[in-house]
């Protein structure tokens, strides 16, 4: 269910440029976006940094996509996302000597401090490279390539999750072991 949530904004932003433009796709998408952080807020009575982040910034771009019929603003939105996080966890990391990630999910996650920092470093390289890429195809590629690029592109997360738990699985620490 989680899954579907997660999904469900750029499943329906996806539908609704297949079937209009993208401005129609836009108030979708924003739409959409709200009744997430509802719903979320609903199940969890909070909403997380990231997803409040999320939430303004997809409020805030769409608004100006839709005002100023300029598709640029939607399609750049997810660049200043992930560079906003690289540079919050990279500061936080090595100028404030913080490590976001495990004030985060430590009280869900029990790893050995160097195994959470190098977690952070990954996160920096993630959303460096979503970025990136996010950058490269607004500024290269059409609208359509781009939306396309929006829904496929979600392999690149996937594969970064599967892989970050992949690292950790072995680090966990597990509190039914029996201790000789």
């Amino acid at each position: 269910m989680k899954l579907l949530l997660d999904f469900f904004p750029i499943l329906l932003f996806f539908g609704a440029y297949k079937l209009g433009d993208i401005y129609t796709a836009t108030g979708v998408l924003m739409a959409a976006t709200v009744v997430q952080m509802a719903i979320i807020y609903a199940t969890e009575r909070k909403l997380q940094a990231m997803q409040k982040a999320t939430l303004v910034l997809i409020l805030l771009f769409g608004t100006l996509t839709l005002a100023l019929h300029d598709d640029r603003f939607i399609k750049w939105k997810p660049t200043v996302l992930y560079g906003a996080m690289a540079i919050a966890l990279a500061v936080a990391l090595w100028a404030l000597k913080k490590n976001f990630l495990k004030m985060l999910l430590g009280s869900q996650l029990e790893l050995p401090d160097r195994i959470w920092g190098r977690l952070n470093v990954a996160w920096i390289g993630y959303c460096l490279f979503m970025a990136i890429i996010n950058g490269y195809v607004a500024a290269y590629f059409t609208t359509e390539a781009w939306v396309n690029f929006k829904l496929w592109g979600y392999v690149f997360p996937i594969v970064f999750l599967v892989a970050q738990g992949l690292y950790i699985a072995p680090h966990l620490k597990n509190e039914d072991k029996p201790t000789a």
